[in-house]
């Protein structure tokens, strides 16, 4: 259980850095690394440019605009963007955790995550939208449902709550007592 985990995580590590790399491959084989350490300088002066200069703000905003107008680039800009903003970032969207109740006989909760406090909008009163997210993958699925079904996480942070149902339930919580292990 260590060298696997180990193994998995350098190899990763390593396919991101030849990955990034490989956009210049003339650099990459002279200097190996050097693409990937230029592509982290950049991005992280274009960030605090963006957050700290009144003229980098302007800047990054501009081109957000213009992203945001551009046929065909707009919907994949927008949608990448909502998706990292749910994240991180100042407006993080997965924040409030809730328990969901998916069936009433016998009784099943799953947890979830409050992405819409009220759908009036569309004509459904009474009801939440709330995300699931799926165990062991970036994917989850959205239901509305009324808001009885649903009830606040106590004692449980959203990064908890996210790490709970990412995991299958296996991590999130303070200690390994409460996990179920197998019979050796």
């Amino acid at each position: 259980m260590i060298i696997g985990p180990i193994g998995l995580t350098i190899y990763v590590i390593y396919f991101v850095i030849t990955s990034i790399d490989n956009i210049i491959p003339s650099v990459a084989r002279q200097i190996p690394g050097l693409v990937f350490i230029s592509v982290l300088l950049v991005t992280a002066l274009l960030g605090y440019l963006g957050n700290k200069f009144v003229v980098g703000r302007f800047f990054v905003d501009a081109v957000d605009s213009l992203l945001e107008k551009t046929p065909g680039i707009k919907h994949i800009y927008s949608s990448t963007k909502d998706v990292m903003s749910s994240f991180v970032g100042d407006k993080k969207k997965f924040s409030d955790p809730v328990w969901v109740k998916t069936n009433e006989n016998p009784e099943i909760w799953r947890i979830g995550f409050l992405t819409q406090k009220e759908m009036a909008d569309v004509d459904k009163h009474n009801y939440v939208a709330v995300y699931l997210p799926h165990s062991y993958a970036i994917s989850g699925w959205v239901i509305v449902t009324e808001e009885k079904n649903i009830k606040p996480v106590i004692g449980m942070s959203a990064a908890t709550a996210m790490k709970f149902a990412v995991s299958g339930g296996v991590a999130g919580f303070h200690s390994d007592e409460n996990i179920f292990k197998a019979p050796e």
